[in-house]
C-alpha cells in the first residue's frame, strides 16, 4: 500500500507550483512560446531539479518523495491547468523513468533513480515507431548482442523512434528494442555516438513541448543498460504501468478542461446579452457549461477511485486506466471546445487562451494510446468478464449500486444501476447474435462501458461526500449536495446512452428480424431509463447556481 504525501505536503507542493507558474509562466509568455513553437527547456529543468517535481515519482529509498498515484494525479491536473505543453515536458520524464521504476534491478534503480533525484535529469520514453504507432509489439528497432566468449557484454541498437516527447533535449532515454529474446528496454545516454535527434515536429498544439524523432545507428550500450537484466520483458514492463500512466493523461484532460471552464464561467457572468448576463440564460449555461462540468467530474470520480485502488495495491488496472483516460480526455476536449463557443469571437482569438487550450488538450486523446485503442482495450476486457460471468458481471454491479441507493438515496446510484442492467442486456444480445464480429460494435461497447462505470464511480463519490468521508487529498470544489446533483445528471445521460445507443447497435448489427425489438426494449429497461430523466433540468439549475455562487 502506498500512502504517499500527507495532505499538507501535497498542498505545499501544489502551492509552490502555482507560485512558480505565476512568476515564470505568465499568459503572455505561454502565448509567446506557442507562437514561436519554443520549448522552455530551462523552465522545465528548473521544475524538475529546483522545485523537485521529479522527486514525486521516485521512491524515498532513492532520494525521492515517494508520492502516491493519488498525489501525482493531483499534480498532473494542476500542471495541465498551467499549460499542457509544459506538463508534457515534465510528464515525459515521469514516463521515461517508468521502465526503471517498475522493471529495473535493485542495482539499476539505485544508480538511475538516485541520479534522477540528485540531478533532475530530463528523460524521454522511446517506444513509438514510425510504422508501429500504438502497437508496441510491431517493433523494428533491434538490439544485437555483443558477445565476448560466452558472456554478453553489450548491445548494438539500430532503428528509429517517432513522436518522442523531450526527444530533442533529454539527457537520458529509455529505448524499447527487439533483442534476440524479445522486446527489451535499454537506458541510453543522449550523447551516445550514433544517436541522432530529429528536428522538432511542427504540431497543432502543445507547442511548448518538444516532440522529435530519434535515429539510432549502431548505438552501443553496455550490458548493464538492459533494464531488468533479462531480455524479453519489455512489453510486460510497459503494460504494467499503463493503468498508472493513462491515469495521468486523464488528469491532463481534466485539468485543461477545467481551466477552459474556469475562463468561460466568469466571462459569462460579466457578458451582457439582451439586458442580462449570459450566466442567467439556460440556453447558454445548460448547453455550454453545466454538461461539461458534469462530464469532468464524472471523469474525476473514476480517476480518484482508480488512483486509490492502485495505491491500495491494485495490480495494473489497465482497463480502469483506459476508462479514465478515455472519459477524462474526451471531457477535456469537449470542455475546451465549448469554451471557445462560450466566449464567441473572443474565444476564437489567440489572445484569450481558450483557443490554445483547445489545441493543446487535443493531444490527450492521441498520446499514450488513442481513444480508439482505449475503446478496444475496455471492450475486450469487459467482454471477457461478461462471458466468464455468464452475463452476470454488470447485473452484479447494478445490484451493488442498488444497495448503495438504499443506503444513500439521491446520489444517482439507482439510475446508475439502471445503466448497468441495460449494459448487461446489450452485451448479452451482442453475445447471442455474435455482434462483436463487427469491430465497430465492439468499440461502441467500450464507450458504453465507460459511461456506465463512470456513473457508478460518481455515485459512490457522491455518497462518500455525503458521509463526510472523501479522502483528505481529494478535490472538494463542490458541496456534497451539488456533487449528488452532478451525479444524478450524469447517471441519467449514461443510462440513456447505454439503452438507446445499445439498442441502436444491437438492432443495427443483427440480421433483420433476428432480435425481438419489443422484448429487448423491455429487457434493457427503456421505460425505467425514460422515467429516470425526471428532474434533469432542476438538477442542472442547481449545478448552475453553484457554479455562479447564486443562492
Amino acid at each position: 500500500m502506498t500512502a504517499g504525501l500527507d495532505r499538507d505536503t501535497l498542498h505545499l507542493v501544489m502551492g509552490t507550483l502555482r507560485d512558480f507558474a505565476a512568476d515564470n509562466l505568465t499568459e503572455a509568455y505561454l502565448l509567446e512560446l506557442d507562437a514561436e513553437d519554443e520549448f522552455p527547456e530551462e523552465i522545465v529543468r528548473s521544475m524538475l531539479a529546483d522545485l523537485g517535481v521529479s522527486l514525486l515519482f521516485i521512491p524515498e529509498e532513492y532520494g525521492g518523495m515517494g508520492a502516491s498515484t493519488f498525489d501525482v494525479y493531483r499534480v498532473c491536473e494542476l500542471l495541465a491547468r498551467i499549460d499542457v505543453g509544459v506538463a508534457t515536458g515534465v510528464f515525459a520524464t515521469f514516463l521515461g523513468s517508468d521502465p526503471i521504476v517498475f522493471g529495473a534491478t535493485d542495482e539499476q534503480k539505485e544508480l538511475w533513480l538516485t541520479r534522477l533525484a540528485e540531478e533532475g535529469l530530463l528523460m524521454a520514453y522511446g517506444a513509438t515507431e514510425p510504422e508501429a504507432g500504438s502497437d508496441l509489439g510491431a517493433l523494428r528497432t533491434t538490439a544485437k548482442r555483443v558477445v565476448d566468449g560466452d558472456k554478453i557484454t553489450g548491445y548494438v541498437i539500430n532503428g528509429n523512434k517517432q513522436w518522442i516527447s523531450n526527444g530533442g533535449y533529454a539527457d537520458l532515454y529509455t529505448i524499447l528494442a527487439m533483442a534476440p529474446d524479445g522486446p527489451t528496454w535499454f537506458v541510453v545516454d543522449g550523447d551516445t555516438a550514433g544517436f541522432e535527434k530529429g528536428k522538432p515536429e511542427d504540431k497543432h498544439g502543445i507547442r511548448a513541448s518538444n516532440t522529435a524523432s530519434l535515429s539510432l545507428q549502431d548505438v552501443a550500450v553496455d550490458a548493464d543498460r538492459l533494464i531488468g537484466a533479462i531480455e524479453g520483458q519489455g512489453l510486460v514492463q510497459a503494460q504494467s504501468v499503463f493503468g498508472y500512466t493513462r491515469l495521468m493523461v486523464a488528469a491532463f484532460g481534466l485539468g485543461a478542461g477545467w481551466e477552459a471552464m474556469d475562463r468561460a464561467i466568469p466571462y459569462s457572468a460579466e457578458r451582457i446579452q439582451g439586458g442580462t448576463p449570459l450566466s442567467e440564460k439556460q440556453g447558454y449555461t445548460h448547453k455550454l457549461i453545466v454538461p461539461n462540468v458534469v462530464h469532468l467530474e464524472a471523469a474525476r470520480a473514476y480517476i480518484e477511485e482508480t488512483a486509490a485502488r492502485i495505491d491500495a495495491g491494485g495490480h495494473e488496472l489497465n482497463t480502469e486506466g483506459a476508462i479514465a483516460k478515455y472519459m477524462g480526455t474526451l471531457a477535456g476536449n469537449a470542455a475546451a471546445d465549448d469554451a471557445i463557443q462560450a466566449l464567441g469571437g473572443y474565444g476564437y482569438t489567440k489572445e484569450y487562451m481558450v483557443e490554445k487550450i483547445a489545441r493543446d488538450v487535443r493531444i490527450t486523446t492521441i498520446y499514450e494510446g488513442t481513444s480508439e485503442i482505449m475503446e478496444m482495450t475496455i471492450a475486450r476486457d469487459r467482454w471477457q468478464e461478461h462471458m466468464k460471468s455468464r452475463g452476470g458481471y454488470y447485473h452484479d454491479r447494478a445490484g451493488q449500486l442498488e444497495a448503495l441507493a438504499a443506503a444513500s438515496p439521491n446520489v444517482g446510484a439507482d439510475i446508475a444501476a439502471v445503466a448497468a442492467h441495460a449494459l448487461a442486456e446489450v452485451m448479452e444480445q451482442a453475445r447471442i447474435h455474435r455482434l462483436t464480429r463487427n469491430q465497430h460494435v465492439l468499440f461502441r461497447l467500450g464507450e458504453l462501458v465507460s459511461y456506465a462505470e463512470c456513473s457508478g464511480a460518481l455515485a459512490r463519490r457522491a455518497a462518500t461526500a455525503m458521509a463526510g468521508s472523501l479522502p483528505d487529498k481529494a478535490d472538494t470544489r463542490f458541496t456534497p449536495e451539488i456533487l449528488a446533483a452532478i451525479s444524478r445528471v450524469f447517471a441519467r445521460e449514461a443510462a440513456l446512452r447505454v439503452a438507446l445507443d445499445g439498442t441502436r447497435w444491437v438492432l443495427g448489427a443483427a440480421e433483420p428480424g433476428a432480435v425481438d425489438a419489443a422484448g429487448f426494449d423491455a429487457a434493457v429497461g427503456t421505460k425505467a431509463v425514460e422515467q429516470a430523466q425526471a428532474g434533469m433540468i432542476a438538477d442542472m439549475d442547481r449545478i448552475a447556481d453553484a457554479l455562479y455562487s447564486r443562492a
